[in-house]
């Protein structure tokens, strides 16, 4: 239950008293609530909530996860990450393939006006379109027969020139890992992953420590392509239920004219490329 601790402590400290209905003090000596100010706000005993924070007590209700949630002012996503922690996974998740289905691969095939990839919830990459695979083959270059988009982003200098956003898809990136592995803490691959970002990157140890979790799936992104410059992109993350663990990740351009002309570019490179 340790994990449980670490994140009701890094939540309780980002919430201030006065946001809760508290006076500041001058005397306070930890940022955000004391922990028996959350107990007391959740209506439970300080002592409970200390064996909480401490790993020392095992199966809160559901009643008293709500209303730790709600004092500490979780989002559905930190709903979701506290009950998966305070009642870990009892058997392996489902086996996540490392194959695209052929049905899905001649689906990606067909799919020639924007860019997709297939990753999975490591950020491996699995598969990708034409116009996918051209445009992120400054991350697929150089990298294994595994390519991984964390690896590249943390443990690449190139990546933030790729990523104009960088250090927010770095905090992102950290945040799903985290969800992640909280659901499947027995992936032994999540763990190697995690482990070389750690010692490789003191970005990600930065993140990681931080404790937010986050689940992204849909949203704008910048990227500069060395051969036609600033892409500005929308994404859509579509997951699979019939392969766990994966999702088809789409990117087409943003009311950017010059990003559409760029992509039309990149996919005629594409087409005449041997």
């Amino acid at each position: 239950m340790e994990d449980l601790g670490a994140f009701l402590y890094s939540r309780r400290a980002r919430v201030t008293p006065e946001s809760v209905g508290l006076r500041p003090s001058a005397r306070r000596r930890v940022p955000g609530l004391r922990r028996e100010e959350v107990a007391h706000l959740a209506g439970i005993s300080v002592e409970y909530y200390q064996r909480l924070e401490q790993g020392r007590s095992a199966s809160p209700s559901p009643a008293v996860l709500d209303a730790i949630a709600q004092v500490l002012r979780l989002d559905e996503v930190e709903r979701g990450h506290l009950g998966t922690l305070a009642h870990p996974p009892r058997r392996p998740a489902d086996h996540q393939s490392a194959q695209v289905r052929p049905e899905l691969r001649r689906m990606l095939e067909h799919m020639t006006q924007i860019a997709a990839l297939v990753i999975n919830d490591r950020f491996d990459v699995l598969g990708a379109n034409a116009l996918g695979a051209r445009m992120f083959e400054p991350v697929l270059t150089g990298q294994n027969a595994n390519p991984n988009m964390a690896r590249h982003l943390f443990l690449d200098p190139a990546a933030a020139d790729f990523y104009l956003e960088w250090s927010d898809v770095a905090a992102a990136t950290a945040a799903q890992l985290r969800l992640v592995h909280a659901r499947s803490p027995a992936d032994t691959e999540l763990t190697a992953l995690i482990d070389d970002l750690t010692t490789g990157s003191v970005a990600f140890g930065t993140h990681w420590a931080a404790g937010d979790v986050e689940l992204r799936t849909a949203g704008s992104k910048n990227l500069r392509h060395p051969e036609v410059g600033v892409l500005a992109l929308h994404y859509e993350n579509l997951d699979l239920p019939g392969d766990p663990g994966q999702r088809i990740v789409t990117l087409s351009p943003a009311e950017d004219s010059a990003t559409k002309s760029a992509l039309r570019l990149l996919s005629l490179r594409t087409a005449d490329a041997p």
